[in-house]
């Protein structure tokens, strides 16, 4: 069953979907998906990464947040990485790109055996960041990547895996029944699915006492001072269904930034500040969002929320009592890493994992994500927030204006 996790964003590149695309198919290939006026670019050397979508491609704006510093400039040879943000991660940016979790902890992947969970030692896995995805299937709105590597976590293990990835654009009947509800009049839109796949391809299972990975979807967003994070949460006792959510990833979220009530969350999208948070499976209602106001663009995404029985990787930059005790359903708000530090975008992200995959030779996991934008007025948006979300875009709007729980 695909369940929705709603983001309210807002069309990010000055110049757009054209300008965007134009610039950068200059400096790494591009594959155009179309449907209709709606269209999806996708740079198959970036893990075939979703960089932008539109509902126009003519004339609309890009929904993808794009670092074009970076794609100008491209991979950097490893002898110039020293000192340089590259030697962590190359920020192309895009809308959803591919990511294997978990980040830190003693089965991390982004931190080699001996190393410190701080960020001067956080690198991020070549096959995830500066190494293409095979394209082996192309249509008019369709592309199909594959990748084999090898990946070796905090401990020690090796993993050797295959990756498949699907893009696809998707019509009105696709959305409608991801939604369960026709789309209101006078809203446009674009929606694609990604269809993510894992496969041990090795000689020996993957077990829990030497970590299991998972399959992680980001998407890159344009902050602004007008963008709320929202995410609706199952309410009840901490002794039953633990926190509500966890706001201390990379020191704790201050009030100002994070609001929380009895069943949902309100988190700042501005770019200004650095902190993650995360909603757990006991307490998640599939659904996530985030609104800026002055955008006037709602983008809603679903994924296929699945059985878990070895649970969700913990992605804590720390020695984890529990590293199958990790969310299910992540933000993060960009800013400096550290003082005197510029920040990472800036940005902010809305990110779904999969479970963590205790795979046997030939096993395989998948994880889809559908990413859906829809632009109208809002009061055409509305019904989507309200049915969805459970509040109402002027609720969002209060909490943003005023850094407190609504009256």
């Amino acid at each position: 069953m695909l369940l929705p996790v709603l983001l309210l964003g807002c069309a990010t590149q000055p110049g757009g979907f054209t300008d965007d695309v134009a610039f950068m198919k200059k400096h790494t290939e591009i594959i155009l998906l179309k449907k209709g006026k709606a269209a999806v670019a996708v740079a198959p050397d970036y893990q075939g990464r979703v960089m932008t979508s539109a509902i126009n491609r003519k004339t609309g704006d890009g929904f993808g947040w794009i670092n074009r510093p970076v794609i100008e400039t491209g991979v950097l040879p490893e002898s110039e990485r020293k000192g340089k943000l590259e030697e962590h991660i190359h920020i192309f940016g895009g809308e959803e790109r591919f990511w294997l979790g978990p980040e830190g902890g003693q089965f991390g992947f982004y931190f080699k055996p001996g190393s410190e969970f701080v960020f001067e030692d956080w690198t991020t896995p070549a096959a995830i960041d500066t190494e293409p995805f095979e394209l082996v299937v192309k249509s008019a709105d369709r592309a199909v990547f594959r990748r084999d590597c090898e990946l070796t976590n905090y401990s020690g293990t090796v993993f050797t895996m295959g990756i498949e990835r699907t893009v696809r654009l998707l019509d009105a009947d696709a959305v409608e029944d991801s939604i369960n509800q026709s789309v209101p009049q006078g809203v446009e839109f674009v929606a694609f699915e990604t269809d993510n796949r894992l496969t041990n391809r090795g000689k020996t299972a993957w077990k829990a006492e030497t970590g299991l990975p998972s399959i992680w979807l980001l998407g890159h967003f344009s902050p602004s001072p007008s963008t709320t994070i929202v995410i609706p949460f199952e309410s009840g006792p901490e002794r039953a269904l633990g926190p509500k959510v966890n706001g201390t990833y990379f020191g704790k979220v201050p009030p100002e930034y994070l609001t929380v009530e009895d069943d949902v969350l309100f988190f700042r999208g501005d770019g200004t500040r650095r902190g993650k948070i995360g909603v757990s499976p006991e307490r998640s209602k599939g659904v996530a969002g985030s609104y800026d106001a002055e955008g006037q663009v709602l983008t809603l995404l679903t994924y296929n929320q699945q059985a878990a029985p070895n649970g969700f990787v913990n992605s804590m930059w720390e020695f984890q009592k529990e590293p199958y005790k990790g969310d299910v359903i992540n933000s993060y708000n960009d800013g400096s890493p550290a003082p005197g530090k510029p920040p990472l975008g800036p940005f902010y992200e809305l990110e779904t994992s999969s479970p963590a995959a205790a795979l046997k030779p030939g096993e395989t996991m998948q994880h889809i994500q559908q990413t859906m934008h829809f632009h109208g007025s809002e009061e055409a948006l509305e019904p989507l927030a309200r049915n969805i979300l459970g509040v109402g875009l002027q609720d969002i709007k209060t909490v943003n204006q005023t850094g407190s729980n609504r009256k």
